[in-house]
């Protein structure tokens, strides 16, 4: 059973910031210097899911911004992708920005590729298509339900 659940120490850190360094820096030749910024250290609240046997596997964040909560840097490792590990990340994201932040827009820039994930999870395309580190995007917002 995938389990996906807020950092709460400095290895859970690392690992997470290790998993999106793979996924984003080493497969998707995002550099390094976009990947990681201020909010990594400051505001952003981050977690991490681990696969049944205890594996680090996938990493989140969010954060609260002038424009509502934007969900950020959803990595899963290629050897757990399509075993549900986004999915229990975002369910689980959503949960505590719903519980943090009840009125607040959530929303998040998603990779063309990851489009069909969000909008089976709730979330609609806002405005154009857009590109960011040389990757194309669409801005999502979460359409929370009744």
């Amino acid at each position: 059973m995938i389990t996906a659940e807020p950092v709460s120490d400095l290895r859970d850190l690392d690992a997470a910031f290790t998993i999106r360094e793979t996924v984003f820096v080493h497969e998707q030749g995002v550099p390094a210097e976009a990947e990681y910024d201020v909010h990594d250290r400051t505001d952003a609240r981050h977690y991490l899911a681990r696969a049944a046997d205890g594996t680090p596997c996938g990493a989140a964040r969010w954060r609260v911004t002038e424009n509502g909560v934007k969900l950020e840097r959803f990595a899963v490792l290629a050897a757990f992708r399509n075993q549900a590990v986004g999915s229990a990340l975002l369910k689980r994201v959503l949960e505590d920005v719903r519980d943090a932040h009840p009125n607040a827009t959530v929303y998040l820039n998603a990779q063309l590729r990851a489009i069909p994930f969000y909008e089976r999870h709730g979330f609609v395309k806002v405005g154009e298509q857009f590109t960011e580190c040389d990757i194309e995007h669409f801005k999502m917002e979460w359409q929370k339900p009744l």
